[in-house]
Parts: C-alpha cells; sequence; structure tokens
C-alpha cells in the first residue's frame, strides 16, 4: 500500500474523527451518492456520505441497509435541515449506529443536534456547514463536532463567497481548536495540500466523484462533465427577492432556464397567498431533485439538472474511486514534498 506520510501527517486530525484512512469526505450529491458510490469511496480509504435529500425515513432505512452491505468502513449520512421528518430521519440514523451525521440546508433547528448526540453525547459525530465566521462560531458552540466550509465554486447549492476567501476567514481563527473540512472547487491534491497546510482537517470533493466508474450516473450525465469547462458551470439566479432562494450551481442547459420559470410561477402564488413561504421553499428543493433525477437516473442531459461545480474541468474520464483518491493523495504529498 502506498503511504502519504507528510499528507497524512496534516489529516491526522480528519482520519481519526471520521474513522478513516484519508480525510476526503465525498459531497452529497442526491442520486448519485448512494450505496454504490458511498461504499467505494468508504472501500477506498475516504468516506463516503448517503444524500438523503428528499428521501422518507423508509427510503433511507433501506439505503443504509444496502450500503452496510457492501462496506464494513464508516460512512455518514447527509440530512438536509428543511425535510419535514428531519427527526424521523435522525430516529433511522440511530437505528443503524451511523456514526456521523451531516447537516445541510441551513441552521439545525432546535433539539436536532442533541437529538443525533443522544443522552449521553456521542451517539454520533454532527458536521455542519458554515458559510461565515459568526456562524461557524455559532454552531460549534450549539453542539457541533466539525465544520465543513464551501465556496461558491462548488456544485449544487452554494453560499455566496468562495472557498478562498472562506478558508483565510475561517481556518486562522477556529482551525487549531476545532476540525474544519475545506470544500468548493477542489479538483486537485494540491489544492488539498495547501489548504491541509492552512490548518484545515481534511476535504470534501463532490464533482471529482460524479463520474468515477462506481457512480450509478447515466453515461450521458457523465458525458456532460467530460464535455464541460469551468465556465460551463453556472450559478442559477434568483428572480424574487421576496423567494429567497439559495443559488445552485450547474452546467448551463435548457433546465436551468426552466428553474427560472419555477421562481416566477411560485413567487406568483405568493403573490395570490396561494401558500406559505415555507411551502414555497418545498417546491422549489422539489424542483430541484426532480430535475436532477432526471439527469442522472434518466440521462435527460437538456432538460435535468447537471449540477456539477467549477472543478468540473477537471473531469476528464470515468476511472474507479479507488484510483482518484490515490491520485489526489499521490498529487498532495507531491506538493509538500516539493515545498
Amino acid at each position: 500500500m502506498t503511504t502519504y506520510p507528510k499528507t497524512s501527517r496534516l489529516m491526522n486530525r480528519g482520519t481519526d474523527f471520521l474513522g478513516c484512512d484519508y480525510a476526503i469526505l465525498c459531497g452529497a450529491m442526491s442520486w448519485v451518492s448512494e450505496r454504490n458510490l458511498v461504499s467505494a469511496i468508504s472501500n477506498a480509504g475516504g468516506f463516503g456520505v448517503i444524500a438523503c435529500g428528499a428521501m422518507t425515513p423508509e427510503l433511507l432505512d433501506t439505503e443504509i441497509t444496502e450500503t452496510k452491505k457492501l462496506t464494513g468502513k464508516p460512512f455518514g449520512v447527509n440530512l438536509i435541515t428543511m425535510h419535514p421528518q428531519l427527526f424521523e430521519l435522525i430516529e433511522v440514523c440511530k437505528k443503524h449506529e451511523v456514526t456521523h451525521i451531516v447537516l445541510a440546508g441551513g441552521i439545525p433547528p432546535k433539539g436536532s443536534v442533541e437529538a443525533i448526540k443522544g443522552e449521553s453525547g456521542d451517539d454520533a459525530k454532527v458536521i455542519c456547514f458554515a458559510p461565515t465566521l459568526a456562524l461557524a462560531k455559532k454552531l460549534l458552540r450549539s453542539g457541533a463536532d466539525a465544520l465543513v466550509i464551501e465556496g461558491m465554486e462548488a456544485g449544487g447549492h452554494i453560499g455566496p463567497v468562495s472557498t478562498s476567501v472562506l478558508a483565510q476567514e475561517i481556518l486562522p481563527e477556529l482551525a487549531a481548536d476545532h476540525l474544519v473540512f475545506v470544500a468548493g472547487g477542489i479538483g486537485k491534491g494540491q489544492a488539498i495540500a495547501g489548504y491541509l497546510e492552512m490548518g484545515a482537517a481534511g476535504v470534501q470533493l463532490g464533482t471529482r466523484f460524479a463520474c468515477a466508474t462506481e457512480s450509478i450516473a447515466h453515461p450521458d450525465f457523465k458525458k456532460a462533465f467530460f464535455r464541460a469547462s469551468a465556465r460551463d458551470a453556472i450559478a442559477s439566479v434568483q428572480v424574487d427577492p421576496r423567494l429567497p432562494v439559495i443559488p445552485v450551481r450547474a452546467l448551463k442547459n435548457k433546465g436551468t432556464e426552466a428553474f427560472t420559470a419555477k421562481q416566477i410561477e411560485v413567487a406568483g402564488s405568493l403573490d395570490r397567498e396561494e401558500v406559505a413561504m415555507a411551502e414555497a421553499q418545498l417546491q422549489i428543493e422539489h424542483y430541484w431533485a426532480g430535475a436532477l433525477r432526471r439527469a442522472v437516473i434518466d440521462g435527460d442531459v437538456e432538460g435535468g439538472s447537471l449540477m456539477a461545480g467549477q472543478s468540473v474541468g477537471m473531469v476528464k474520464q470515468e476511472e474507479p474511486v479507488a484510483d482518484i483518491i490515490q491520485t489526489l493523495m499521490a498529487e498532495s504529498e507531491e506538493a509538500l514534498t516539493r515545498r
């Protein structure tokens, strides 16, 4: 087995926390981060994360069960904080003794962190997304065991600040005493080395794994990634300021144009008081879930949503997960050795 002493030393806190060989998490990509990809990443020494997305508790129960059949290594589950059955989903994770739960999509609702940790306080570890330094500190005070800071270069739902700026703001303040993973736009091991040197405990990548051999994504979905450049992955535009829609980064196609029309439709429903704000936002989330499924599963690369980060330009071919991880680690090691 190839060793990467310099990179592993800098990842040590992250690997101890996650229980894996390499502190490389897979971003939770709905329809993509399922049993096959998640187990492959964990088996290759990284840390796979199931994307629960809009799953029902029953579906999540099945997905965790099937993932456990494919790997005996640790893996996590990503839960969306606005999911109407969040606490039931937490109970499913507890039943399966999932070791790490990632909370995404906003500030965790009251009682959710406590529910994950249990009465003992250590049933499972909680990882939260922090788009600002102030929120990062608040989440840590509220019980988060680790943070992911994700820049706007990432695919899917994004914040307004770049990864490099977030890293400069947050890592010097928090990384010495807390576990912080960096995400967004990472496609090469050289970038991993840089963030580790700044104090990151590890990194998270999504786009780089989306087209892995073990990914169930449709061949046409993968081909769209291979053809794309960084500038093709664009962020969606918010149409109505009363409908605060979190921007989504995806490859430009008819689906991105259709989302603008969907926002206008939902905003009209708000005007007519046909839906409450929470329901309106849920409609937007359901739109994305459906559009993403059409692209990933059905191969509708024109009308579906091709969520991708700006690192998509570095994805040129289908590769086994183990090869991707070894390449990233070798690149990081080479960069650290050169320094």
